[in-house]
């Protein structure tokens, strides 16, 4: 991944003085997003964060919120099986509050720590049912991305996240469906260069009062994008995290 190589200059940082040419390789992984923000309702919406060192030997880990002001980045060094949790990744590891970000994970060495994260809303004392963020390994870019079990209705609703970690604005398409290949509405973005959008999908298809099983495919030629959705549930806050699959035109 390109945006991976700013953060292997951050990761130098922390080890000894090495010529750029002697510097160590590094392995990149994304957490779709993070944030500690205020949503619908009152409800605090918080990310936890789990690095699993699995490697056999001791590596650097740096973590960096590219989207957030100024791209905040820390670095972690973590022993063999040595496992480091933040119960508020964005509180507790960067000490900023109403962000929103995706998060970069770049591990020193030819492989990266396993990366766990969840979501979980806090509505006064109570805490909604934590629920999985899928982290991305590989390569996350295709031309066609299909984001499915779409719901906004009387009981659910759905954000849809947009990221932009390139260092141009990309063009995104997004097409709404009840049946594969028939679109309902289509309307087109531009989210500017190293910056995210995560809003309601009715803001994005206006003219869509209601419904549910819906899917929304994905177009965009820009390489270093992302997309996500997810869907909340009214009564309980409880949201599923949609993680994007290839589609076809």
């Amino acid at each position: 991944m390109k945006f991976a190589l700013s953060l292997a200059a951050v990761l130098l940082l922390a080890l000894p003085a090495l010529s750029q040419e002697n510097a160590p390789p590094t392995t990149s992984v994304l957490v779709p997003v993070v944030g500690s923000v205020l949503g619908a309702n009152q409800v605090r919406w918080k990310t936890d964060l789990e690095l699993v060192n699995d490697l056999g030997s001791e590596v650097d880990v740096a973590l960096q919120l590219p989207t957030a002001a100024e791209s905040p980045a820390i670095i972690v060094t973590l022993g063999p099986g040595q496992v480091q949790r933040f119960a508020d990744v964005v509180g507790e590891a960067f000490g900023l509050d109403s962000t929103l970000s995706p998060l970069l994970v770049t591990t020193s060495g030819r492989r990266s720590v396993t990366v766990r994260a969840t979501v979980y809303g806090l509505n006064g004392t109570e805490l909604t049912k934590p629920q999985p963020i899928a982290i991305q390994y590989g390569a996350s870019y295709y031309l066609y991305r299909a984001l499915d079990g779409i719901a906004f209705t009387d009981d659910q609703r759905t954000n849809l996240g947009l990221v932009n970690l390139g260092t141009t604005d990309a063009l995104f398409t997004l097409a709404l469906q009840r049946v594969e290949g028939r679109n309902v509405a289509v309307t087109r973005v531009v989210v500017p260069a190293g910056s995210m959008w995560h809003l309601p999908i009715q803001m994005l298809f206006p003219l869509i009062t209601s419904g549910s099983d819906f899917r929304v495919v994905v177009e965009t030629s820009s390489t270093e994008t992302y997309a996500y959705a997810s869907v909340i549930e009214n009564a309980t806050s409880t949201a599923r995290f949609i993680q994007p699959r290839v589609a076809t035109p």
